[in-house]
């Protein structure tokens, strides 16, 4: 098992920036990607953003690419989402995922194993 661990949420004015933080630890050898994810109030959660661990191939959804950036830090087991451009539509509350198992299908939440309790990102207009 993983346990994941997000920070860096906040208030944050439309235009701005933020960058989310998210610890691993436990079985981190066995991480083949990870994920961010995010729910926004009364809509399903949805995916943002992918690595895979061993590659650095990263992935995006469409409504974030191109203002945001996801990278990872082997030697700290953490990742990060750099969002910047902030619209009021990105306000949620984003999840960091972990999956062990091979997959292509990185947008999918249940190819994801273990989850953070996620951090609020609200964006004011």
């Amino acid at each position: 098992q993983v346990q994941l661990a997000e920070s860096g949420g906040g208030l944050v004015q439309a235009g701005g920036s933020l960058r989310l933080s998210c610890a691993a630890s436990g079985r981190t050898f066995s991480i083949y990607r990870l994920g961010w994810f995010r729910q926004a109030p009364g809509k399903e959660r949805d995916f943002v953003a992918a690595i895979t661990w061993s590659t650095n191939n990263t992935y995006y959804a469409d409504s974030v690419k191109g203002r945001f950036t996801i990278s990872r830090d082997n030697a700290k087991n953490t990742l990060y989402l750099q969002m910047n451009s902030l619209k009021p539509e990105d306000t949620a509350v984003y999840y960091c995922a972990a999956a062990i198992a091979l997959s292509s299908r990185f947008y999918e939440q249940r190819m994801y194993s273990d989850w953070g309790q996620g951090t609020q990102v609200t964006v004011s207009s």
